[in-house]
């Protein structure tokens, strides 16, 4: 993704956040945005048709003590409420495949909310539930400031 397509990707990922049921802000999504991009702390996958942006998957690096590699946290991936169903999420999944194969990574990993119908998708992208590792967390905001 090139920085200009920053301001694109700005009302999918403000939607991603309302998804997770959060205010929508569209000055601090950008800002967060623009922060990740410039700093090079995250990658942002774009999936575009016809000209317009549709969906968006973002990745953060992390490395793995274990695996002694880098590893990518798929922390992001929305597909535009009108696109879905139409092999966009799978396509952004692939992508952030070939990217992590691209750049070294050893493993990708997410976590999704038990309810999101978005697993079926990763399952049949190969993506394979870990049952050997519970994910904890340690909320050090209030809750209404998210994860």
């Amino acid at each position: 993704m090139a920085a200009g397509d920053l301001e694109k990707v700005g009302p999918l990922f403000d939607g991603y956040r309302q998804f997770y049921e959060q205010s929508s802000d569209r000055a601090a999504s950008d800002r967060f945005l623009r922060e990740r991009f410039t700093r090079r702390e995250s990658v942002v996958l774009v999936a575009e048709r016809k000209g317009f942006l549709v969906g968006f998957a973002q990745l953060y690096p992390l490395f793995s003590s274990i695996s002694l590699g880098r590893v990518y946290l798929l922390n992001d991936l929305f597909v535009d409420p009108e696109h879905r169903r139409r092999g966009v999420g799978g396509l952004l999944l692939d992508a952030a495949r070939e990217f992590g194969r691209s750049e070294g990574a050893h493993y990708l990993e997410l976590s999704t909310a038990v309810d999101n119908p978005a697993q079926r998708l990763y399952e049949s992208c190969g993506w394979v539930w870990d049952r050997g590792f519970l994910y904890y967390e340690l909320p050090l905001r209030s809750p209404t400031a998210g994860h």
